[in-house]
């Protein structure tokens, strides 16, 4: 019995010799073009997306590649990226906020009229982040204790919120003439770099480093993937929920008090479809609607992605109404990428194409 065990393992071992090894020089070409295409693709599809779009840009127009436009997209960019961010949280864990652009527009309005008051610029932004997070609170509460899906919940959420806008604003805009509050969250430059823009980057690393290196990160990321094993592991589900939620919120107060100093002004109606430019970036980065996957960088390389794409056409004259339809193809094509597969879609197709090849490079042979 022994004996013949040996001899059907040589036997393996000699088929498998005979198929694993190049049958060519071609072959052995594809094999290693496909390892290194399956290797690379999914990890940085995105960065090679964005470097397309900006080496399409600078052929269509000679006005992309200068340091104005450049500062003109990442300014842009700041606040959509901080409120991608908190989106990113929220999706990673399974849920959605559709409230964050309703929270942003708040932000502007309760910022403004404590500005108004006379108070320090510092007492205002505690006040106003203060405020968001609690709306942000709120989305917890309602999908962790009264189990409100988190579509419905922020829907009504964002509506409170919208409604308590146009309610504490009145009738007019809320002028902001704080010089500190400008500085600080709009015109002002340490080394040269615009403050908005050191804001988002510190954003971005300090979400970059939670959910990589911190246990509650990885918490989120386990969440996502199945909540039930989560909870039946012990893991604070609950609590976790209503800190990531308080955290969109928190974040989407920090985006509106951007929008604020860079407007000098306060309106319930400023942010409007913001969140589902968040939410497409987050997609567009690779995040799974499902949740339990994505990275924050890559959320805000989407929010680049995107402001890229819109920044090229506005540059050549196309209208609004053709950028729309574009923006909803890169998003569908997004979602394939991520969410539906398509990477590895495409890396089986390209294994059955070169995998053919090599069969029947061995069949000739």
């Amino acid at each position: 019995m022994g004996e013949k065990n040996k001899m059907d393992a040589q036997r393996d071992g000699g088929i498998a010799s005979v198929t694993d090894a190049p049958a060519d020089k071609d072959g052995q070409g594809g094999g290693h073009l496909l390892d290194a295409i399956k290797r690379i693709l999914p990890q940085s599809y995105l960065v090679l997306v964005l470097l397309g779009i900006i080496i399409i840009g600078h052929l269509v127009t000679p006005n992309f590649l200068t340091l104005r436009n450049f500062s003109n997209v990442v300014s842009f960019s700041s606040i959509i990226a901080i409120l991608a961010v908190g989106q990113f949280y929220v999706i990673l864990t399974g849920g959605i906020d559709l409230s964050v652009g309703a929270i942003l527009a708040l932000s502007t309005v309760v910022a403004a009229l404590t500005l108004q008051t006379g108070v320090d610029a510092g007492v205002a932004t505690i006040f106003t982040l203060g405020v968001c997070s609690i709306f942000g609170l709120g989305n917890g509460l309602l999908v962790v204790w009264l189990r409100i899906p988190p579509f419905i919940a922020t829907l009504a959420m964002m509506s409170v919120v919208q409604g308590f806008s146009y309610i504490i604003q009145s009738s007019s805009l809320i002028q902001i003439e704080n010089e500190t509050f400008v500085v600080w969250f709009s015109d002002g430059r340490l080394v040269g770099i615009p403050n908005p823009v050191l804001i988002f980057l510190v954003v971005t690393v300090a979400a970059a480093f939670t959910s990589r290196y911190t246990t509650f990160g990885r918490r989120l990321y386990a969440i996502g993937g199945n909540r039930e094993a989560a909870r039946l592991s012990g893991l604070p589900v609950s609590r976790d929920l209503l800190i990531t939620y308080s955290l969109s919120g928190f974040l989407a107060g920090l985006a509106g008090l951007l929008a604020a100093a860079q407007l000098l002004q306060g309106s319930s109606l400023v942010g409007r479809g913001s969140e589902l430019d968040a939410i497409a970036a987050v997609v567009v980065g690779g995040a799974s609607l499902m949740g339990g996957n994505g990275s924050p960088v890559n959320s805000v390389i989407g929010v680049f992605v995107l402001a890229t794409i819109i920044n090229i056409m506005n540059l050549v004259g196309i209208s609004s109404e053709p950028q729309l339809v574009i923006k909803g193809a890169v998003i569908i094509v997004a979602v394939f990428l991520s969410s539906a597969g398509g990477v590895g879609r495409i890396s089986a197709t390209l294994s059955g194409l070169f995998g053919g090849r090599k069969r029947g490079g061995a069949e000739r042979s």
